[in-house]
């Protein structure tokens, strides 16, 4: 390859790829505040009518957390640190297993709308309150990242507007959010999840072409030691290892799929219970897919700048900014593609946001609007979601603002997920797996376990962790137009990892700071878990945990395993308890004969209001 050329800038079709996206976003929206007669109720508009089927649920659950800081974070982790990231796909695994046979038995058959709903009817409603609060400051600062991060990379490397993108995309997922609610969210993740892949295909295939098909991708990966997959070291410091990985990712993401509400509204809202286990199976292909491109994506930025890091020679200032600057340099030629990638990204963003935004919305009205303003018509709560639909994509967009003073990305917005996360999943274990739990010891294992949580977490951020034990590998620039002062050959382990803006610099490394601030990422969840759970049941028992008498409903029992084999014996069991009506034809009043039924079907579908 003779001297690089400089790399490509965004051109007029790239704007209307972009544009594109956010207008069809805009349209699935639209089309879903007057289909079907609108948002007639809170509960068509915050759980889709519960009318959804499986596959949409799955890619809107695949979309959902796969943001733009997967988009942009991911390939960059696997160029600094390896392919050992891919071992996420057996996290993912057990997650997908956890949720589906621990946690969505449970609020299934509850027919709750909001998870949090749970802890008042398994604990008390200040337990309750706890979960509510913890989950919407958790929600609105991971969503100020996700709108911030994207936003930034774009713009330092395509010089694509930085506050116009935040605000636009802002904007748009407020409107679908406040227009279409749930139906709208889900079949734009629908639709997003299609972008972001055909974003990492023209990535990938453009890549092999240009380095000359996938052995060479591979030989370079191997050359530099980017295919660490076999790192058994138990040492719970190190970053990612095969340990971390799998126990640690497995706890922060089972915070995500198992109780976090925008993930549990969505499966929640399923036709039966049958198609909510199908929804989160199918939606583990969905995420191995994106994994496997994103893996690929970051073997394939390595082998393009193997001899000549970009982050190093000062062409980028982070590395969330590799991806938009491999496009721009292997894409240049085809006007349209990088624009198709930043619709990748942003639709990332988009498909988060809007299922933070409807979750909020929907958590809201539930445990803070509905049980203190007992009074409110079906009519005037769908109001009310709407306003509060609105609010919080404001709220969003603000945080945005201010996640533009935090540091680097894909490890900020799990250190958030970690450190919420993790203790609200040890709250929600205990009420399921532990009968003996009371409510004072779901309250004092929650504080117990977010103190610690955060302790390590704010601790990390300040002081983070020494290279050794986030062991990046080493980058070269021997292959860069030399324009340094005889130094071209450098590579970089001194860099700092975390570039918080809160950091604390040259300060003496006391072993507090060398073993438990560095304790690696995925771990703060795990942490959370257990002290959560051990310090509630060892709580619950001197205070009368085992006199109380629960109803069953609200545990894990035997028959909830079981019946994962009803669909073998042919009998209609799935819809057997009527925590909600079956809508047949739109009315649930079984005053109503089918004459009268299907007559009044007949007007519907004349006057053209049912679809």
């Amino acid at each position: 390859m003779d001297a690089p050329r400089g790399i490509g800038s965004f051109v007029v079709w790239d704007y209307v790829v972009f544009a594109a996206m956010l207008l069809i976003s805009a349209a699935i929206g639209i089309y879903y505040a007057f289909a079907g007669g609108g948002q007639q109720s809170s509960k068509e508009f915050l759980m889709g009518g519960r009318r959804m089927t499986a596959v949409p649920v799955a890619l809107s659950l695949t979309a959902s957390f796969m943001s733009a800081v997967t988009v942009l974070g991911s390939p960059s982790e696997v160029y600094r640190f390896g392919a050992i990231y891919s071992i996420f796909a057996i996290t993912y695994f057990f997650v997908v297993v956890i949720s589906a046979e621990i946690f969505l038995p449970v609020f299934y058959k509850l027919g709750i709308t909001s998870t949090y709903e749970y802890l008042e009817l398994r604990f008390n409603k200040y337990v309750r309150l706890c979960g509510t609060v913890l989950f919407i400051v958790e929600t609105i600062l991971y969503t100020g990242i996700v709108i911030y991060a994207p936003a930034l990379a774009l713009n330092q490397v395509t010089g694509f507007h930085l506050w116009g993108a935040v605000v636009a995309t802002g904007v748009v997922c407020t409107f679908y959010c406040t227009l279409g609610g749930l139906k709208a969210v889900i079949w734009t993740d629908v639709f997003q999840v299609g972008i972001m892949v055909a974003g990492f295909l023209c990535v990938i295939i453009q890549s092999v072409v240009t380095e000359g098909g996938i052995s060479t991708i591979l030989n370079d990966a191997y050359n530099g030691g980017r295919l660490n997959f076999w790192n058994f070291n138990p040492n719970p410091l190190q970053r990612h290892t095969f340990w971390t990985i799998i126990i640690g990712g497995t706890f922060t993401w089972a915070s995500i799929y198992g109780v976090n509400q925008s993930q549990v509204q969505r499966y929640i809202s399923c036709k039966s219970r049958f198609q909510a286990k199908m929804s989160l199976y199918i939606n583990l292909l969905g995420l191995w897919v994106i994994l496997v491109c994103s893996v690929l994506c970051g073997l394939a930025l390595y082998s393009r700048y193997h001899d000549c890091d970009p982050w190093t020679a000062k062409k980028i200032s982070a590395p969330d900014q590799l991806m938009p600057y491999l496009v721009l340099d292997i894409l240049q030629d085809y006007p349209g593609l990088p624009g198709l990638f930043v619709a990748c990204a942003y639709s990332g963003t988009l498909s988060t946001v809007s299922s933070s935004i409807n979750a909020l919305a929907a958590v809201t009205v539930e445990d803070l609007i509905k049980p203190h303003f007992r009074p409110l018509s079906e009519r005037s709560l769908s109001w009310v979601s709407q306003g509060m639909s609105l609010l919080f994509g404001a709220l969003c967009i603000g945080m945005a603002a201010l996640a533009s003073l935090m540091g680097a990305l894909l490890q900020a917005a799990l250190s958030i997920f970690g450190m919420v996360g993790g203790p609200l999943l040890g709250l929600f274990s205990l009420g399921i797996l532990v009968p003996f739990a009371n409510s004072i010891g779901a309250l004092a294992g929650l504080l117990a376990g977010f103190v610690v949580s955060l302790w390590v977490g704010i601790g990390a951020q300040l002081y983070p962790p020494l290279p050794e034990s986030t062991m990046p590998l080493s980058l070269e620039t021997y292959g860069c137009n030399s324009t340094y002062n005889g130094t071209n050959w450098m590579t970089t382990t001194e860099m700092p990892f975390s570039t918080s803006a809160f950091q604390v610099h040259n300060v003496e490394r006391t072993p507090l700071m060398d073993n438990w601030y560095s304790l690696s990422y995925l771990y703060f969840s795990t942490l959370g878990t257990f002290v959560t759970l051990f310090t509630g049941m060892l709580i619950s028992l001197p205070t009368g945990g085992r006199k109380q008498n629960i109803d069953h409903r609200f545990l894990l029992t035997k028959e909830d395993f079981l019946s994962n084999f009803d669909v073998f014996k042919k009998k209609k069991h799935i819809l057997s308890y009527k925590s909600h009506p079956v809508e047949d034809g739109g009315t649930d009043n079984p005053a109503f004969n089918h004459v009268e039924l299907n007559f009044t079907d007949q007007s519907g579908k004349i006057k053209g209001t049912r679809l």
